[in-house]
C-alpha cells in the first residue's frame, strides 16, 4: 500500500531509507537514487499529465495490452493511495478522458493510508485484511438491485518488507490470496484481476494459484516498472468455476 504525500512529493517513493549521519556510503546511494528518480522519464511524464505517481503508466500499459477497462465498468482499486491507478481508471471511464466531470462507471478505492479525493472515486480507508473493512467495501458496492458485481479488481497492495525473505514472501502471498478470494466472491465471471508481486520465494506458488483460479493468466513487467526491481504483475482474466478448483 502506498504512502500518501502532497505536492511533487507524491512522485517520491513509498519508503525512503533513513540514513544515519556519518553513513557516507548510504548517503551516496540515496543521492544517486534521487538523481535517477528526478530524471526518470515516467516521473516527468506523470507530472506533465497530472498523475500522482509514475505507477499510472504501469496500469496504462497493461490496460492497453489486454483491454482491461471498458465504459460502464465497476472497478475496485486495492491499495489505492496515493491514487495514480484510480486517476487512470477515472480518465478511462470518462466519456472525454477527463479527470473531472461525467463518469461512465464506478470506482472504489481502498487503502490503509488516507488518499486525497479524486472526483468520482469512492474511497474507504482501512485494512483490507479486516472483516469490518471488507463489509464497508461491500456496502459501497450495494445498489437498489443488490450487490453489484465487479468488472475489474486492481491491486497494488504491498506489505511493509522486513528483509527476511520467508516472512516477506508469506506477507506478499497473503495479500495476493486475499485479492483472489475477493475476486472470486465479488467479480463477474468474465472479470479480470491485476495484482502486484515480487520474484522470489513463493512466486511460483502464486502463479499456480492464478492458473487454478483464472482461465487466462498473463505475467507482465511494464516498461514503467524499474528494471532493477523484482516487482512484476499477474493478470487473471475469466474466473474458473469454484467447483472445478
Amino acid at each position: 500500500m502506498k504512502v500518501n504525500a502532497k505536492s511533487d512529493h507524491k512522485l517520491l517513493p513509498k519508503t525512503i531509507k533513513v540514513v544515519a549521519k556519518g553513513d557516507a556510503k548510504g548517503k551516496k546511494v540515496n543521492k544517486a537514487w534521487l538523481h535517477d528518480h528526478i530524471n526518470d522519464p515516467y516521473v516527468k511524464q506523470a507530472r506533465k499529465e497530472g498523475y500522482r505517481a509514475r505507477a499510472a503508466f504501469k496500469l496504462k500499459e497493461m490496460d492497453e495490452t489486454l483491454g482491461l477497462i471498458k465504459p460502464g465498468d465497476c472497478v475496485v482499486d486495492l491499495g489505492s493511495t496515493p491514487g495514480a491507478w484510480s486517476q487512470y481508471v477515472r480518465r478511462k471511464l470518462s466519456p472525454t478522458g477527463a479527470a473531472v466531470g461525467a463518469l461512465n462507471g464506478r470506482i472504489i478505492g481502498l487503502d490503509l493510508l488516507p488518499m486525497e479525493p479524486i472526483e468520482g472515486v469512492v474511497f474507504i480507508q482501512g485494512d483490507f485484511r479486516e472483516p469490518e473493512v471488507l463489509q464497508k467495501l461491500e456496502h459501497a458496492l450495494s445498489t437498489d438491485k443488490g450487490l453489484a458485481k465487479v468488472d475489474l479488481v486492481i491491486s497494488d497492495m504491498a506489505p511493509n518488507l522486513s528483509g527476511i525473505e520467508s516472512a516477506d514472501a508469506a506477507r506478499i502471498a497473503h495479500l495476493v490470496e486475499l485479492a483472489v478470494e475477493f475476486a472470486q466472491t465479488h467479480m463477474k465471471p468474465e472479470g479480470s484481476l491485476v495484482v502486484k508481486l515480487f520474484h522470489g520465494s513463493g512466486y511460483d506458488d502464486l502463479v499456480k494459484l492464478f492458473k487454478a483460479s483464472f482461465k487466462v493468466v498473463k505475467r507482465m513487467k511494464p516498461k514503467a516498472s524499474r528494471p532493477t526491481s523484482s516487482e512484476t504483475f499477474l493478470v487473471g482474466k475469466g474466473l474458473k468455476s469454484l467447483t472445478s478448483l
